[in-house]
């Protein structure tokens, strides 16, 4: 079965290494200021010319509260008006963006993130997907997968009702964990009662999708009380899942400077809440996609890999890795065809460029040939834990062993470890080696020995 996987304690402790996501490959550790408005401008050029669908991810990043654990760019206030301001330089940003595309070029994916993009009044809401509507094709008969991010304590069944009215038809719920210790000590109180209502109004409202996102290795967590919260969210019958893990980068992160390090479970803990989850969702029917993903065998994202369709990019695991993807925001990075490209993080800075007329591109990546095949390769692991090499060679024109012949002693090793299968045709990797597929990806990151990987979580 495709969803297989075997817990290999010993596996794990020696491959448990810090390294990169892969939402992207190149990562954005390797963006630099090089890449500005100009390599935007002919990438979108490009985009019109080819007439590719189109993904858009909004920014919001405006938060009432802090979490102690978050690692999101995110501007804590409680002062709504500083929204205002901020919504007319995005607004420019739309359309600055927007009549460099083909108002043909259809928008199969919208998402907002944040922050909390709940923080926005109703009217604003409103008023930015009216703007969005304006300047993008955005498709008005609920096929397109349009979903937001939700705080459920900054919404209720008028929220809901309104988000569903504007088009949205998946929710992702940050719920993190309920228990009362462990939202304490990270700063984040929300009742059982205020998530499950959100999801009552999802359901009612039929919303396509629910995913909920849980964190593990949170300060006071421990195996047992987080089993019980798992339990819980089970009962709540979300259609996919997100559980990472907490990392804990204090000199990066300043909110996490708030956390009692001494409060932190121990590595062997944190092994066993991973393992106590997986046993527990599989249990009640969830497949692991993969990268601490799973999701009911039902949904887009099991049936795609199933049929070996599904993708991976900045939204994460996606059905829609074919649409050039369009950030719209203080630090949102667009993917559009071989350019990756990244707003400026801090908000003043984007905020006063958009004022200058001028988009806030600060930094990225124009692709190269190497790039692309290592991407493509990566791809295809961290996707469907398997690569044919015919496939490769054929769409790069090389010779698989020989391109990647420095790399077979790791891999061989991999594959002595029960990591991996290896032959002269391809690489498969084995049910106790899924969970840790970013370290099969890391042998072909070729940026990774020269990589600070204090700026990476670890894979477990």
């Amino acid at each position: 079965m495709l969803d297989a996987i075997r817990w290999d304690t010993d596996l794990i402790r020696r491959y448990d290494l810090a390294g990169p996501r892969y939402t992207s490959y190149p990562t954005a550790v390797q963006f630099d200021s090089q890449v500005g408005t100009f390599d935007l401008f002919h990438a979108l050029r490009d985009s019109r010319k080819a007439l590719r669908p189109l993904s858009l991810y909004v920014h919001v990043p405006f938060c009432a509260n802090i979490c102690y654990y978050c690692a999101c760019n995110k501007v804590i206030t409680k002062d709504r008006g500083r929204a205002l301001p901020y919504l007319q330089r995005l607004e420019q940003e739309i359309q600055l963006i927007a009549c460099h595309l083909d108002p043909t070029q259809k928008v199969e994916q919208l998402h907002f993130g944040g922050g909390t993009p709940t923080f926005l009044s109703h009217d604003e809401l409103r008023q930015l997907m009216t703007c969005l509507r304006k300047h993008f094709n955005l498709l008005d008969d609920d096929t397109g997968d349009y979903g937001i991010e939700i705080d459920p304590r900054e919404a209720d069944w008028s929220t809901m009702g309104l988000l569903r009215e504007l088009g949205f038809n998946r929710v992702s719920i940050g719920l993190q964990d309920l228990d009362p210790v462990v939202q304490r000590a990270v700063n984040r109180l929300q009742s059982l009662e205020e998530t499950r209502a959100v999801i009552d109004a999802a359901r009612t409202l039929q919303y396509r999708s629910i995913n909920i996102d849980l964190i593990y290795g949170l300060p006071k967590q421990t195996p047992e009380n987080f089993a019980r919260t798992v339990d819980e969210v089970i009962n709540l019958q979300p259609d996919r899942l997100s559980v990472f893990n907490y990392a804990h980068l204090p000199e990066r992160f300043m909110p996490q400077r708030r956390i009692n390090a001494n409060d932190l479970p121990a590595p062997a803990q944190k092994l066993e809440m991973f393992q106590r989850t997986i046993e527990q969702l599989t249990a009640a029917g969830y497949r692991y996609i993969g990268m601490d993903h799973f999701a009911l065998p039902d949904d887009e994202l099991a049936i795609a890999q199933e049929e070996s369709t599904l993708q991976r990019n900045f939204q994460g695991y996606t059905t829609h890795g074919h649409c050039d993807l369009i950030g719209l925001g203080v630090s949102a990075i667009s993917q559009i065809g071989d350019l990756y490209c990244q707003n400026s993080s801090d908000l003043n800075q984007y905020q006063n460029t958009l004022a200058s007329a001028q988009l806030a591109t600060n930094r990225g990546l124009l692709c190269n040939a190497d790039d692309r095949l290592r991407r493509a390769v990566i791809q295809q692991l961290i996707c469907h834990f398997s690569l044919e090499f015919a496939d490769i060679e054929q769409a790069f024109n090389i010779d698989f062993r020989g391109y990647f012949g420095e790399l077979w002693p790791q891999l061989q090793d991999m594959a002595k470890d029960g990591l991996i299968e290896l032959d002269n045709e391809r690489i498969t990797v084995l049910p106790a080696g899924r969970l840790l597929v970013r370290s099969v990806c890391m042998v072909f990151d070729a940026y990774l020995e020269h990589s600070n990987r204090q700026r990476f979580s670890r894979v477990i």
